[in-house]
């Protein structure tokens, strides 16, 4: 498996054979090697990536793809030559601090007059065991996990500006930062 850092530009459509395709650009930045993690001296092994002309790093798991590189070395697109498609990864949006009807899209109390169970959580648990079970829907944070989009068909990949496509929607800003694992 390899790994590399992408930015998300934009979605649009390209055309393959007779049809549309719906697809989401995504921008690789020239990416070069700031550091090679060892057994030896680091206790597992990895690379570590940083955008050119930028103080962004990430660190990937070594892999068959990066296997032979050393520092200052340059990534570029030579390594999606046989790949068909890829997994995406992100973090997704945080929305803040939600309530349970807003997080996990509870159905609303009685609206009668007299009621005081609009918007409220409900029971969450029994007299015995004393505790609240663990998993049980609550309020707090919301978002702000990793998101991962298994088997995306790569589209197209452009070696001239850098560019590839996948095919389909990936859900973030544009010009966020995203990870392509193939």
């Amino acid at each position: 498996m390899a790994w590399i850092i992408g930015k998300k530009l934009e979605m649009t459509r390209i055309i393959k054979g007779d049809k549309l395709v719906p697809v989401t650009l995504i921008k690789i930045p020239e990416l070069i090697v700031a550091q090679v993690k060892t057994i030896e001296n680091d206790w597992y092994e990895a690379v570590v990536l940083q955008i050119v002309g930028s103080d962004t790093l990430r660190e990937v798991p070594l892999s068959w793809v990066l296997k032979d590189v050393k520092k200052d070395d340059i990534v570029n697109l030579d390594i999606l030559d046989w790949i068909l498609e890829v997994k995406v990864m992100w973090i997704s949006k945080w929305k803040g601090f939600a309530g349970a009807m807003k997080r996990h899209n509870f159905h609303w109390g009685p609206g009668r007059v007299g009621s005081k169970f609009h918007r409220a959580l409900g029971s969450i648990g029994n007299r015995k065991p004393r505790r609240t079970k663990p998993g049980q829907k609550m309020h707090g944070h919301m978002w702000l996990d990793q998101v991962t989009l298994k088997h995306v068909p790569l589209e197209l990949v452009n070696k001239n500006i850098n560019v590839i496509a996948v095919k389909g929607p990936v859900p973030w800003a544009r010009n966020s930062l995203i990870v392509l694992n193939f």
